[in-house]
């Protein structure tokens, strides 16, 4: 494999794991966001899309971030009726995120998005490397 290509398929990869990042952390600080107004819904919690794509010059494919959707599980809900987002059966809905759950997808999308860094660093050690040879 050519070395430049490795380094685009992991630049691919930072981006990807980047936009996972971003989700996971913005689901984190949603976790506690009810509804602004009785019978509401709450935040939300989004999931990170992928798709594949040709890379540059169309021989491997690569993971692109291409969005997100909506996580369309029910809403959890508790009885306080003092809070302003109470329904008239004093049920407040909940948003749908697990912050255990995101904080461990957070911890798998640094994990991979540090692999991919990595690859890059060796890349450009082993174009260095050979440079240095080359000159000698």
């Amino acid at each position: 494999m050519d070395l430049l290509r490795s380094i685009a398929l992991a630049t691919a990869g930072l981006k990807a794991q980047a936009g996972r990042m971003r989700i996971a952390s913005e689901n984190i600080a949603n976790s506690d966001s009810t509804a602004t107004k009785p019978g509401g819904d709450p935040y939300r919690r989004k999931v990170p899309v992928f798709r594949v794509s040709n890379s540059m010059n169309g021989t491997e494919n690569v993971v692109m971030f291409a969005g997100t959707r909506l996580d369309k599980t029910t809403f959890p809900t508790r009885i306080d009726p003092g809070h302003p987002a109470a329904d008239l059966s004093g049920s407040v809905k909940l948003p749908n995120v697990d912050p255990v759950i995101e904080q461990a997808d957070l911890r798998d999308a640094q994990r991979s998005y540090e692999a991919n860094l990595n690859v890059i660093s060796v890349t450009r050690r082993i174009m260095s490397r050979t440079i240095d040879i080359l000159r000698g």
